[in-house]
């Protein structure tokens, strides 16, 4: 089984590796550079879910796989919270028939952060400056330093890609 990930990056390629090992054994997974036609750090639920949905079509069709994952950290929306917003990872699994869909836990960021990142930044860069660890996208992420390293984005991500695998396993319930 081939399966392309619209992302060089190590965390997102590592988190669908796990899963797909987990569910079908044994996978070859290679991340191929894409563009997600969204901005740097999307904002709303539907600009997330459309650069997942970019990245899996590109790089299923860049490396003609059987599968073509795309994982987009996104803010959402999210009424009762203390800055009105969530981060949260959405996955985009595609295949030559269709597209599943699956999320993460969502979590919220400090205000600083939120604030910078409508104000153009990505949290990334934001979290660089407020932590001093460099590439912490690449690394724990966010979640990792605001959770004192018991929860990591590797483990966060993984949760979206399992979930957007769902439909694969029971195909008859979801008539795919």
């Amino acid at each position: 089984m081939r399966i392309a990930v619209g992302s060089l990056n190590p965390v997102k390629v590592e988190a669908v590796l796990s899963v797909a090992e987990q569910l079908f054994g044994s996978a070859q997974v290679e991340g191929v550079e894409v563009r997600s036609g969204v901005g740097e750090q999307p904002v709303g639920m539907m600009e997330t879910v459309l650069g997942a949905v970019r990245r899996a079509r590109a790089a299923l069709l860049q490396r003609d796989a059987d599968f073509g994952v795309g994982i987009e950290a996104g803010l959402i929306e999210v009424p009762f919270t203390l800055t009105g917003y969530l981060d949260v990872q959405v996955c985009a699994v595609a295949d030559r028939r269709c597209i599943t869909l699956g999320m993460g836990s969502g979590f919220e960021h400090p205000p600083e952060v939120v604030r910078a990142v409508l104000a153009g930044e990505e949290v990334g860069e934001v979290m660089e400056r407020l932590t001093g660890v460099r590439d912490i996208g690449r690394k724990q992420g966010a979640i990792g330093f605001l959770s004192n390293s018991l929860l990591d984005r590797t483990e966060l991500t993984k949760q979206a890609v399992f979930m957007a695998f769902l439909p694969r396993l029971r195909r008859e319930l979801y008539r795919i």
